[in-house]
């Protein structure tokens, strides 16, 4: 796996979401890493990692266990967007001990993927990444922007992005999140049309202790649609548990 280290201090770990990579990242990255350690991960099949992707949640946790572990991250806040925040809630539960404290950015406790998505991933791949991208962003976000976004998805095959979404649509941790004890931020665009703010509304309602950001204005790309107010709301998070 490609593993990114920026920075000293410590760990925060950044696991992006379906048909994702570390470029998602970026405007965290450069935020984050004069006061944090910052580890930008991509997933198997992903961005510049080697090997397949996965068709499970449990999978891609395994793999980032590994790499938390043999980079000497752990304990790390973790941050999951979206298919990573599903990552990341595996994570909290099954390895408590990873974490100082878990960050969910636009995702929720089920991830139902829409049947045109799964359908047509194999089947049409441009059509069907042209949708996810188009459905990702607000309608403010210039059509510039989404046409870049949209030249990075397309760098997947096929299958990784089916496989992303079965994974997504497979999981369901409805009746664990009480399960998680770390100290949890939910955070989520009043714009997100694929994780409504609904979505973190009942992370926020079902782990116990957490906090909840609504940003304005943003879609589920909220890390690129408004970074100033997300890296705010995540570094306050953070130095109020240090």
């Amino acid at each position: 796996m490609n593993v990114e280290i920026y920075g000293s201090g410590t760990p925060i770990v950044f696991i992006h979401g379906a048909g994702g990579s570390t470029l998602l990242w970026l405007l965290q990255k450069v935020y984050f890493e004069k006061t944090n350690r910052v580890v930008l991960v991509d997933l198997p099949g992903h961005g510049k990692s080697d090997g397949d992707s996965f068709n499970s949640i449990e999978a891609y946790a395994e793999a980032t266990k590994k790499v938390l572990e043999e980079s000497g991250a752990a304990p790390a806040h973790i941050v999951g967007h979206s298919m990573g925040g599903a990552i990341a809630m595996h994570l909290a539960i099954t390895y408590p001990g990873l974490l100082k404290g878990l960050i969910l950015i636009g995702t929720g406790a089920k991830l139902k993927v829409y049947p045109d998505i799964l359908e047509g991933a194999l089947k049409d791949k441009e059509k069907t990444a042209r949708m996810i991208i188009d459905t990702a962003f607000s309608p403010a976000m210039p059509a510039a922007l989404k046409e870049k976004v949209l030249a990075e998805y397309l760098k997947n095959d096929a299958r990784t992005i089916f496989n992303d979404f079965t994974a997504c649509d497979s999981f369901n941790y409805m009746g664990s999140l009480g399960n998680i004890t770390a100290p949890t931020l939910v955070m989520c665009g009043t714009e997100d049309l694929f994780t409504p703010e609904k979505y973190s509304r009942y992370l926020a309602e079902n782990i116990s202790g957490a906090a909840l950001e609504i940003i304005e204005g943003a879609g589920h790309m909220v890390m690129i649609e408004k970074p100033d107010k997300l890296n705010t709301a995540i570094g306050k998070f953070i130095a109020g548990i240090e």
